[in-house]
């Protein structure tokens, strides 16, 4: 099987939208990884039906017994994140600014800190209204360990192409360069970058695709809304030129985008959009070059 990983340097390119557009396009044989899982949104496009729903646990937090504390403050001395709450001789956790490390645990004298597993989010596999199956997750409120969860959302994806028989895995990155990027790049067979004709998109693009380069991968570019900037998309080209970046599909401005998203479908699904044809040429390509 092969996995198609989209990714953008920054957010606001219009990635998850154009990779949606993708899922719809594209033929049966494919599974959907949101692999955004920091700020998941293509459910809102694909509207996907929960099948299978699991909880995620990934890191630790302290809890402090009550009836064995001793009020010693040792873990209070040492807590560097502020996560020990001290009121009238009592001690507990405040479990946003645990970081899991264990040192409260090893200097409490009397062994009444013990690490618990923390819930870190959920992971769903679902059916969409596309008739495709998509494996999904969403990463709890301050918690950690995003690029494990993708790892997890990506594992799952493989199992599901395998029991269905599905060539292609279609995956929608998360933006920058951080954990959940570079758990994304693992394995991919061809690489989609999405930017923008502006500062911070040549920027970001730059950054991104030296992570790319890192890993070895293949990669294509698409500059959305190039015509709003002639000047900058022509540095994009440029610099996509130098490094060999193979050019897939420049998109104009397109106001009929909100009119998708307002009502829940794709670009790819809007009758007057003018980009709509590119959308399928340029699906087309990934596929002859993955």
């Amino acid at each position: 099987m092969k996995e198609i990983v989209v990714i953008s340097g920054k957010g606001g390119t219009g990635k998850t939208s154009i990779t949606a557009s993708f899922a719809y396009l594209s033929e049966k044989n494919i599974v959907i990884a949101d692999c955004d899982v920091d700020a998941a949104d293509m459910h809102l496009l694909l509207k996907p039906k929960i099948i299978r729903r699991e909880d995620f646990y990934s890191s630790l937090e302290a809890v402090i017994n009550q009836d064995i504390c001793t009020s010693c403050n040792r873990c209070f001395e040492v807590c560097r994140f502020d996560a020990i709450s001290r009121e009238n001789d009592t001690y507990s956790v405040i479990p946003l600014n645990c970081e899991g490390c264990s040192y409260c645990e090893k200097v409490c004298p009397v062994d009444a800190i013990t690490m618990k597993r923390r819930l870190d989010g959920e992971w769903y596999i679902s059916d969409t209204r596309l008739n495709k199956p998509m494996v999904h997750a969403k990463l709890g409120i301050g918690t950690e360990n995003s690029g494990k969860l993708v790892a997890t959302v990506k594992n799952l994806a493989k199992q599901v192409a395998e029991l269905y028989q599905k060539e292609y895995i279609l995956v929608d990155g998360s933006p920058g360069v951080g954990c959940p990027v570079i758990s994304s790049l693992s394995g991919a067979s061809f690489v989609v970058l999405i930017t923008e004709p502006s500062v911070s998109g040549l920027h970001d693009l730059q950054r991104v695709y030296k992570l790319v380069k890192k890993f070895g991968l293949k990669a294509g570019i698409i500059v959305n809304k190039y015509d709003l900037n002639f000047n900058k998309y022509l540095e994009i080209m440029d610099f996509a030129k130098k490094e060999n970046i193979i050019p897939i599909a420049e998109f104009p401005y397109d106001e009929t985008f909100v009119k998708a998203m307002t009502q829940g479908i794709t670009m790819a699904e809007c009758k007057d959009s003018k980009i709509k044809n590119l959308l399928k040429d340029a699906w087309d390509k990934i596929i002859e070059l993955t």
